[in-house]
């Protein structure tokens, strides 16, 4: 008998799957996987998450494993390198952002101790259930998230990126009631 899924992920690829059963609305305490989650889906936004996760290895070869100091720390020359790798997505915009991003990410680490605390305070560190059946791409929580962020100065994380990060971080539960995961 075949588990019950998500119907978003019924009949995808085997790395669908495999993200559906074992990341996405799994609950991220990590500022390290925080991050990743975070970089990826800022590259995401315009495009499917499935192009994303059949990049996610290029992204972390070419990301330096996803290390957010060094990140912060890229120069115009890494930026070339980065917009010619054709492993990930070379949108100069969403790069710049990269870089950018990932200095206001310390920043809030500093601010905050920890992105994780920064992250988890919007749900008062609860895991917060939605209605995947009456499927929604943003809520109140990720537009003041979002909000927040681009005050910060961060880019290319509008409220609809945002909700897709909760989810996959599991801030958001957002498995229909019939998955196996819900």
């Amino acid at each position: 008998m075949t588990k019950k899924r998500c119907k978003w992920v019924e009949d995808k690829e085997e790395i669908y799957i495999k993200y559906h059963d074992f990341e996405w609305g799994v609950p991220v305490y990590d500022d390290k996987k925080l991050y990743e989650m975070f970089l990826l889906e800022c590259f995401q936004a315009g495009l499917s998450w499935i192009t994303i996760l059949k990049k996610r290895e290029n992204f972390k070869k070419a990301f330096d494993n996803f290390d957010v100091q060094k990140i912060a720390n890229y120069d115009d020359e890494k930026l070339e390198e980065l917009a010619n790798n054709p492993g990930i997505i070379r949108n100069r915009g969403k790069l710049k952002a990269a870089i950018n991003n990932a200095n206001i990410y310390l920043d809030i680490q500093k601010e905050f101790g920890s992105f994780c605390k920064y992250i988890w305070s919007f749900s008062n560190g609860k895991i917060l259930k939605d209605t995947p059946e009456n499927y929604k791409t943003q809520s109140a929580i990720s537009y003041k998230i979002s909000n927040d962020l681009k005050k910060r100065g961060m880019k290319y994380i509008g409220s609809i990126t945002i909700y897709s990060y909760l989810e996959a971080v599991g801030i958001i539960n957002n498995h229909t009631h019939e998955c196996f995961k819900f």
